[in-house]
Parts: structure tokens; C-alpha cells; sequence
């Protein structure tokens, strides 16, 4: 048998107990723990191969945001969330939509509420009683998993090459269910080091980007230096008529937030397209621009433009300085002072305050990837087309999703139909 791709050049040939009749899912985050729930439901031998030193580590890092699981948007509008539109995926979350979730999280002891921005969380706000008691249902039903056990390699005849603390390893599964990640999280496992294994192997894989991320720019030394972390609260961005609203925070050396990432995917293909993206802010959309007007006409003898901005619009010191710089850049000046006094240009001005960004924040600090193992390459049952036995789910995938509960939403609904697609596979019988 030729050596398969990736293999070191001295092997010792291990198994599991039951592992050439069993099935291996590499991976033991969100997507790959559900699969081998899933699989072991269905009475068949199971073992979770993690490279980490211990599984779901990321799930317990969301977890300290409170763990936004899925969102109560109605099932039409969640699933236009997702990019590229893939009808693989979109039947995987209606098969398992955010209900279903709730409902599985509810059977672990773990009931969910939602927050009056339609996110659902855990109701004790924490991802660690959720992953105990997961990983104690599955030890239950018979998951083995193995951890620290780095895939390294494959091969045609579907064995799979780990190296682990005690050297390398191979085992021979029945079938493989991969649920890498993606590679925004390279200190927990997600460094996107399977995409040269599948590449070699001639498996069609989108570069890896990233999402859900901040972006660069190019503030002066009184932004950079003074205003690192302050947050600009209740504001709305705009990009070639996309738009968001929510919060942002300033950076050093530029922005990030909840609104920003919204916009992550328009703002990256701008930059990839142009050399930079104009975004606009409006520093106070709950205010018509007349209205905002009105109350910066409103002045005092001796006022300062400063203070109009905070007694008028509301502003604080974060937001003003944003706009001052917003529209020094929109007009080409190196004077900070150059915002209108006129009440209605003021306005206009905080409604419009455009940034111009120049660059994503390093993928290692983005909360997820866009690209992956293309769709195309798989089957309705989530197969690859071109090494039957072997299956692929989560964030691995070549799709993206902004922050509010959708991504964990996908990589559970995915990792939950990649294995019932393997159960397909396993009880059809030989062609």
C-alpha cells in the first residue's frame, strides 16, 4: 500500500478497541462533539481524536461573553445570514433549528432564555456547566476521546495519522467525520493546519480569512494614544448600502465591535477589491438629522463646540473625537477643527462620519473564518465526493456568519448532519 499523504516516515500501527469497526470524528469542538453524539445514539462505537488537551475549549471561551447559542430570528431571516448561500447547509439548520437547540441544551440541564436582542443564552450564562454535562452524556453513551492528537496525515484506504505525546500513531476507522475548525483561534486548536492536507490531497479548500473581525485605521496620535478601548455605544455604520446597528470600540490602531463585525464581510471584499473601505457612522441614529439640528441650535453664549457636541448630540469624548477625525480624512485637511458650526451641517456631519479603513485585524484575532473545504466537494450527506467514508462539518466549511448566535447555530446543526449523513452512507448497502 502506498504511504499515505502526510505520514511520518516511522509509524507504530495502533487501535482503538473497536476501531476498525468503529467511526473516528476528528475534532472535539462544538460541530465534531455533536457528531459523535449523534453517531453513538445510533449504537455505533465512537471515538473523538482533539489535538488540545482537552475538548471544546473555544465553546468555553464563548462562553465567557455568556455563551450566545443561537438566535430567536425568525428561521427565513436567519438563514439569509449565511455566505456563501449554500442549500447543503440551510437544510442542516432547518432540520436543526434554533428551537431544536434549545430544546437539546434544555435536556442537558441547561434551559435558555432570550435577551431583549433576540440572542438566546444559557440561563445560567456559562458554557462550562453545559460542557460538563455534555461530555458526561457522551462518556455515558460510549464516546471515547482521545486528546492530544494532532492529524497529520491520511490516507486512500481511510486511515488517519495522529502524532501524539507518545509518537506517532495510526488508526483505521470504518468512516471519518472531520470537524477541524478554522484558524481564529490558533491557541486552542483552530490554526487551519488541515487545509495544506486536504490541498495536497486534491480537495477543493477556499482560503481561510478572516471574520467577525476588526479592522485598521489610520487614526492620529491623540485617537491612537488617548482613546484605546472607548466604546461607541448606539451607533449605525453603512457600507455600499449595507448597514448595521450596535456598538463599536475604538482600538490603537483602529476599530472593532459588534457592528463592525456585522459589516466584516463587505468591509473585507471592499478592501480586497478598492485598497481600503468607506464606512459611514452615524454617531446618533435614533435621531432624525432636523431633529439633531434642532438641539444643536440650541446654544450658549460662549459655548464650545465640544460642549455643543455632548450637550446637543450626546456625544462623549470617544464619539467626538471619531468625528473630528472621520471628517478631517473625508476632506483631506490635517486641521482637526474644520467640523461645520452651521447646526443643520453639524448634522449632517455626525450622521455621515466617514472612516476609512485600510485593513482585517490578523485572522489569529478574529472570532471566526471565512473559506474552507468547499461544498461543492461534498455530497448531500456532507461526504466528500472523492473519498467515500470520509465526512466534513462546522466551521471548517467554506461559509461565514456574523456573531449573534448563528455561527454556533451552524457548526451544531452541521456536525449533527454530517452524522446522520453518515449513518446514511453506512446503512446503504454495497453498490
Amino acid at each position: 500500500m502506498a504511504r499515505p499523504t502526510g505520514f511520518p516516515q516511522a509509524m507504530d500501527t495502533e487501535r482503538d478497541a473497536g476501531a476498525a469497526h468503529g467511526i473516528a470524528v476528528v475534532g472535539g469542538g462544538p460541530a465534531g462533539l455533536m457528531a459523535a453524539e449523534t453517531l453513538a445514539g445510533a449504537g455505533w462505537p465512537v471515538t473523538v481524536y482533539e489535538r488540545m488537551p482537552s475538548p471544546g475549549r473555544k465553546l468555553l471561551i464563548a462562553g465567557r461573553g455568556g455563551l450566545n447559542l443561537t438566535h430567536s430570528e425568525p428561521l427565513p431571516g436567519f438563514l439569509a445570514r449565511y455566505h456563501p448561500a449554500s442549500a447543503l447547509l440551510q437544510a442542516a439548520i432547518e432540520a436543526f433549528p434554533p428551537s431544536a437547540l434549545r430544546a437539546w441544551c434544555e435536556g442537558l440541564g441547561q434551559p435558555t432564555f432570550v435577551g431583549s436582542s433576540g440572542r438566546v443564552f444559557p440561563e445560567r450564562f456559562k458554557a462550562s456547566p453545559l460542557l460538563r454535562a455534555w461530555l458526561a452524556r457522551l462518556a455515558a453513551g460510549g464516546v471515547a476521546i482521545r486528546t492530544r492528537h494532532r492529524l497529520v496525515g491520511f490516507g486512500p484506504d481511510g486511515a488517519l495519522a495522529f502524532a501524539t505525546p507518545d509518537g506517532p500513531r495510526t488508526v483505521r476507522p470504518k468512516a471519518v467525520l472531520l470537524a477541524l475548525g478554522g484558524a481564529s483561534w490558533p491557541r486552542l486548536g483552530s490554526d487551519g493546519a488541515w487545509v495544506p492536507l486536504l490541498s495536497e490531497a486534491g480537495l477543493a479548500v477556499a482560503p481561510l480569512k478572516p471574520a467577525n473581525v476588526g479592522f485598521s485605521v489610520s487614526w492620529s496620535a491623540h485617537v491612537a494614544e488617548r482613546f484605546p478601548g472607548a466604546p461607541l455605544k448606539r451607533i449605525a455604520a453603512a457600507l455600499d448600502g449595507i448597514g448595521a446597528r450596535g456598538e463599536a470600540v475604538v482600538t490603537a490602531g483602529g476599530i472593532e465591535g459588534g457592528v463592525i463585525y456585522a459589516l466584516s464581510r463587505p468591509i473585507r471584499e471592499a478592501i480586497a477589491r478598492e485598497g481600503a473601505a468607506r464606512l459611514v457612522l452615524d454617531l446618533r441614529p435614533d435621531l432624525e438629522v432636523d431633529a439633531l439640528a434642532a438641539r444643536l441650535a440650541r446654544t450658549r453664549r460662549g459655548e464650545s463646540l465640544s460642549q455643543r457636541l455632548r450637550k446637543g448630540a450626546g456625544l462623549d469624548p470617544a464619539a467626538i473625537a471619531v468625528l473630528r477625525e472621520a471628517h478631517v480624512h473625508a476632506h483631506a485637511s490635517v486641521n482637526a477643527n474644520v467640523l461645520p458650526t452651521e447646526a443643520g451641517a453639524l448634522a449632517g456631519a455626525i450622521k455621515a462620519a466617514p472612516l476609512r479603513l485600510l485593513a482585517p485585524a490578523p485572522i489569529a484575532r478574529a472570532i471566526s473564518t471565512a473559506g474552507g473545504l468547499a461544498f461543492a466537494a461534498l455530497d448531500e450527506r456532507f461526504m466528500v465526493r472523492a473519498r467515500p467514508g470520509l465526512f466534513a462539518a462546522g466551521e471548517m466549511l467554506d461559509w461565514e456568519a456574523p456573531t449573534g448566535g448563528y455561527l454556533l447555530q451552524a457548526t451544531f446543526a452541521s456536525g449533527r448532519a454530517a452524522a446522520q449523513g453518515m449513518l446514511d452512507w453506512l446503512h446503504a448497502p454495497a453498490a
